[in-house]
């Protein structure tokens, strides 16, 4: 595989950026590589867009996991891109990171990158912050996305408690007027609902987290809601908290679940 650490420019965040691409490479004599052989072929590449929490930025599912490796045998791109603490959100006082997620980023990758547009080739995936913008990337395009993962995510937003404590000045920054987040756009529960009762296509979905972890009410909320909806989702839970040796773990059954097979 080969890892690109991408600077660029955003029209729509009118902001220098960075992402991490990870591109298959179809390399036979790297030591310590499982059977020594990297992903052929010359693209154009199924794409997985993989997402950071919230205190994290682009660099980090390299640093804390073995992403690299596990995807290694793979015909599969990876693109991980920074947010900052944005909820993937196009915020009420800041920048408007879901268009730059949702538009731009996947216009310009496909540009830099040999990354196929078909809806069947692309996957989104991450953590905490990043299982709800996987989420909300799954649900809000359907058109563009097969399947979406959600690895210990914040998936009841309107459930968080974003008035409490020390979140509402950072919150309502984020999402504006609180009181009304509950059946907007920012609600997976409400844009679940939506894509139900709509004719567009239903991405495949997968959620897990760890019954120690503080978000593991939120994803019993959703697990029932989507249950009740009628939304096919694969849910597991198991022991854990809110760690990386749980997602390093995880992100290895969120890629058998995808069903790419090795190059």
């Amino acid at each position: 595989m080969a890892l690109l650490h991408t600077k660029f420019f955003s029209e729509t965040l009118g902001l220098s950026c960075e992402m991490d691409v990870i591109l298959p490479q179809p390399a036979r004599g790297q030591i310590g590589m499982q059977g020594a052989a990297g992903a052929a072929g010359s693209g154009p590449y199924k794409t997985l867009w993989l997402l950071h929490g919230m205190s994290d930025d682009h660099t980090i599912w390299q640093r804390r996991t073995s992403i690299e490796r596990y995807v290694s045998p793979l015909p599969l791109a990876v693109v991980m891109p920074a947010v900052h603490r944005s909820f993937y959100a196009d915020m009420a006082h800041g920048y408007r990171y879901w268009t730059y997620l949702s538009e731009e980023l996947p216009a310009l990758c496909r540009s830099f990158f040999p990354l196929s547009p078909a809806r069947e080739d692309n996957y989104v995936a991450g953590l905490s912050m990043g299982g709800y913008g996987a989420f909300k990337l799954g649900l809000r395009c359907p058109d563009r996305y097969c399947a979406a993962a959600s690895l210990s995510g914040a998936v009841d937003i309107s459930g968080m408690g974003l008035a409490e404590g020390g979140w509402r000045a950072e919150m309502e920054n984020i999402f504006g007027d609180l009181d009304a987040v509950k059946g907007s756009d920012h609600d997976l529960l409400a844009v679940s609902e939506r894509l139900v009762a709509s004719d567009a296509p239903r991405p495949r979905l997968f959620a897990w987290c760890g019954t120690d972890d503080f978000l593991y009410d939120q994803n019993v909320t959703f697990r029932r809601h989507c249950d009740t909806i009628g939304l096919p989702l694969d849910y597991s839970e198991g022991p854990g908290g809110h760690s990386w040796d749980m997602w390093d773990e995880q992100i290895q059954n969120v890629l058998a679940w995808m069903g790419i097979e090795s190059g």
